[in-house]
């Protein structure tokens, strides 16, 4: 790795650890394993990949772990959750949803507040949240729409947009 992109990945980092909490950038970049880091044709960090990746047309698209937007925020892919999940202890950043919407939001539908049982107090909307079970299992990651509070205590309305689910781990048990 050049020095360019080794500031690059500790720039990110800092990045992470602002938005997420201390601990974040180490989670979801770390310094052993290698990431790839697509750029804008402004040379800016759009994608963070883990893994090489071969940038030519056709190749293997690879683990997106996030994207970093024009705002200078995260959002993430199902690779930067499941290294958030494994570096906080639940509930921290987590929205729990009942087994009922479990394949919906593993489909990538919404999660709506009337199944949400658990959720962290620090969560703001805007932020990017991890979408589990009462087991602590990964089904989405997304963008709050309500705070940690206000989905526990609302009944309708959308909890989480949910941006990528990640798939049925039972597709006989629910079929399409």
């Amino acid at each position: 790795m050049s020095d360019a992109e080794s500031d690059t990945l500790a720039d990110l980092r800092t990045g992470a650890d602002y938005q997420f909490g201390a601990g974040a950038g180490a989670a979801l970049f770390p310094s052993e394993g290698s990431t790839t880091i697509r750029r804008s044709s402004g040379g800016r960090p759009r994608q963070i990949i883990a893994g090489d990746v071969d940038d030519t047309p056709g190749s293997a698209e690879g683990d997106r772990i996030a994207s970093y937007g024009t705002d200078g925020r995260f959002t993430l892919g199902i690779t930067g959750g499941l290294r958030l999940l494994s570096a906080f202890p639940a509930p921290a950043r987590r929205v729990v949803v009942g087994e009922e919407s479990e394949p919906f939001v593993r489909d990538g539908r919404n999660a709506f507040a009337k199944f949400v049982t658990v959720a962290d107090d620090g969560i703001r909307p805007g932020d990017e949240v991890l979408v589990v079970n009462d087991d602590d299992e990964l089904f989405a990651v997304g963008r709050a729409e309500l705070s940690g509070a206000e989905a526990l205590a609302f009944d309708s309305g959308v909890a989480v947009m949910v941006r990528s689910g990640v798939g049925r781990t039972d597709d006989a048990e629910h079929p399409s």
